[in-house]
């Protein structure tokens, strides 16, 4: 049984240890944590950088997000808040010993009660050699840590949903095992996969030029070219999502019967309830098609406005996060899986997330710099790539090829507005490529696990709501319209 206020409780005298605490879920995690449980013991932030202080600072603690927090305490109590309960690591889980000191890490293991496991890069096409460093060793460094915590009660990772590939039908919350691809006949081997990285770029650095500068762009793109083709070699889409697999994997090989929590949620979306509604950092998957549409550089994209686009407010996942926390701590042996996501129990559709963008902006007109009103344009899309590649090259791409010829032959004069077109037919085409695939995504997340853990929690007290989880409460259409679309206009478009 786990409740609001079992939850609460659970956090009192903890020392928990987070990666990841600048990005999005970790700023909302450690918010949450100080918020609702001011007892916690510690919460210790492993940041990269030498002045890890000055950086948790700035860019965790001085953010928006903590603004309720400062006026609960008020700005003395807040500050003493944060001065008795955070501790700023300069650390980085792709090292060994999470690159902290001996002395430092031998102290760490013997206080630490929980560790969370936010940290890793999102880069779709990140480097490969990047990827496997942050996402797949960083999940061993820290297991190994894990193993040395004699309080340790339990480890939670958080991974994606989207580690289960382009898979149609019922998607279930089980764990990768070892050796596991997409692809029928491939047995994917972690070890091999950093043996053949090695190896790349070993040979990239022997045939490398005399100019720095030249050798460093042919590896960065040598590599991230390596991580998409091994990613579909497998069966995955991108660098990310293979990479987030493989660490899940590492996981299970690793853990011995130390109790895990894996998280997996779908697109996390704007904060929806505390302690900020439509607070959020970094740019999702449908916010690049917003933020597009509000500059009028998208006119067209890629998708059926009847799919299903599986999104979950960032509150909802920390929440998620705790419950699952307070429900396996000290479960010796266990490795529960949870998608935290709404396909299943609450499915938003992209025509849900069109109708909100246009009503916000005709409701609400962008202005230009000339004071005059931008006229909001209807966005057309096609269910086929085909067909937007052809019409990619009648609109753009031949118009583009006629416009340069005569830029040549006029010295330059259309250079300003070919450069233009050429910016907006690159932005379309990169925006395919990259989020094609999740545009026709006919999988659904199973969330049985997480709705037991739901039914737990009967919401009739004010601890419980504090908690909210549950996807089945949400009205997207006044989510996307009054919530999620002015945040990503004021906190990413600024």
């Amino acid at each position: 049984m786990v409740d609001g206020a079992r939850i609460i409780e659970y956090f009192r005298g903890k020392s928990i240890l987070i990666t990841g605490s600048t990005g999005f879920l970790g700023k909302i995690l450690v918010e949450k944590i100080l918020r609702v449980q001011p007892d916690v013991n510690k919460i210790y932030l492993l940041v990269r950088g030498i002045d890890a202080k000055q950086r948790v600072d700035e860019e965790v603690i001085g953010t928006e997000l903590f603004g309720l927090l400062r006026e609960k305490h008020g700005e003395e109590g807040f500050q003493q808040l944060v001065e008795e309960k955070v501790v700023a690591l300069a650390g980085d889980i792709i090292y060994q010993n999470l690159g902290l000191e001996t002395s430092m890490l031998e102290d760490l293991a013997k206080c630490i009660d929980v560790i969370v496991n936010i940290a890793a890069t999102t880069n779709f096409y990140e480097r490969y050699d990047v990827s496997l460093d942050v996402n797949v060793m960083g999940v061993k460094h820290l297991c190994e840590f894990a193993k040395q915590c004699a309080r340790l009660k339990m480890l939670m990772h958080v991974s994606t949903a989207y580690v289960s590939g382009d898979r149609e039908g019922l998607i279930l919350e089980k764990p990768i095992n070892l050796g596991e691809s997409l692809r029928q006949g491939t047995y994917l081997d972690v070890d091999a996969e950093l043996s053949l990285v090695k190896e790349a770029k070993k040979e990239l650095q022997l045939n490398a030029g005399n100019e720095d500068d030249d050798a460093s762009r042919t590896e960065r793109k040598a590599m991230k070219e390596l991580g998409i083709k091994r990613a579909r070699h497998f069966g995955w889409s991108n660098t990310y999502v293979f990479t987030k697999a493989m660490g899940e994997m590492i996981l299970g090989q690793l853990r011995g019967d130390m109790p895990v929590v894996i998280i997996r949620p779908s697109i996390i979306t704007s904060v929806q309830a505390d302690p900020l509604p439509g607070w959020m950092q970094g740019t999702r998957t449908i916010d690049t098609l917003i933020i597009g549409y509000a500059k009028q550089n998208l006119s067209c994209f890629l998708g059926d406005l009847s799919m299903v686009v599986d999104v979950i407010p960032g509150d909802m996942v920390v929440n998620a996060m705790m419950a699952a926390m307070a429900a396996h701590s000290e479960e010796k042996g266990v490795q529960a899986v949870y998608h935290c996501t709404s396909s299943l129990s609450n499915p938003a559709t992209y025509s849900m997330l069109y109708e909100a963008g246009r009503r916000h902006f005709y409701e609400n007109p962008r202005v230009g710099e000339n004071g005059k009103v931008i006229p909001t344009k209807e966005m057309y899309f096609f269910t086929t790539i085909t067909r937007l590649h052809l019409y990619m090259i009648l609109a753009y791409k031949l118009p583009l090829e006629i416009l340069h010829l005569v830029n040549l032959l006029l010295c330059g004069l259309f250079s300003r507005l070919y450069n233009n077109m050429n910016r907006k037919y690159k932005f379309v085409m990169l925006l395919v490529d990259i989020y094609g695939p999740f545009a026709f995504l006919k999988g659904c997340y199973d969330d049985m696990n997480l709705e037991r853990l739901r039914l737990t929690m009967k919401m009739n007290t004010l601890e419980d709501q504090m908690f909210n989880f549950d996807p089945r409460t949400i009205h997207w259409e006044e989510y996307f319209y009054r919530i999620h679309i002015p945040g990503v206009l004021k906190y990413l478009c600024k």
